[in-house]
């Protein structure tokens, strides 16, 4: 299998429909400790925006008051997407890396954010399908 094909570092037409269609995803940051993370992300389908083919963003809101997913971008802006339809099911994974900004200009587009994640992407690729015996 070739591996090239399969991990690219643009987002296709179809991979950017699949995104913008999604209500959830999940994302992993690193702690301040070396470890990874991993947390939900929601809201109103489409709340992750493709802007171009090598750019996502996606609103920062205060979920608990703590946020640790921000800050651990502040600190390491290594990230990962895992962006999943449950009745079809299909995935797409992202790795990137992010930057936070409080004045980005999309804040206006998310009611109730705090800031604005924009990554940059590294790598995106369709997760393997589940096997069936």
């Amino acid at each position: 299998m070739n591996v090239r094909f399969i991990v690219t570092e643009d987002i296709a037409d179809d991979r950017k429909g699949f995104i913008e269609t999604r209500d959830m995803f999940f994302l992993t940051t690193i702690d301040h400790r070396g470890y990874p993370t991993c947390s939900y992300k929601g809201s109103n389908p489409g709340f992750a925006k493709v802007l171009d083919s090598k750019t996502l963003a996606f609103p920062g809101f205060d979920g608990n008051g703590m946020f640790l997913s921000m800050g651990n971008i502040a600190a390491n802006n290594k990230i990962g997407m895992l962006f999943i339809d449950f009745e079809t099911p299909h995935r797409i994974r992202v790795h990137g890396t992010a930057s936070i900004d409080q004045r980005d200009p999309l804040l206006a587009e998310f009611h109730g954010a705090q800031l604005v994640a924009r990554v940059a992407i590294t790598e995106i690729f369709v997760n393997c399908p589940p096997l069936h015996p």
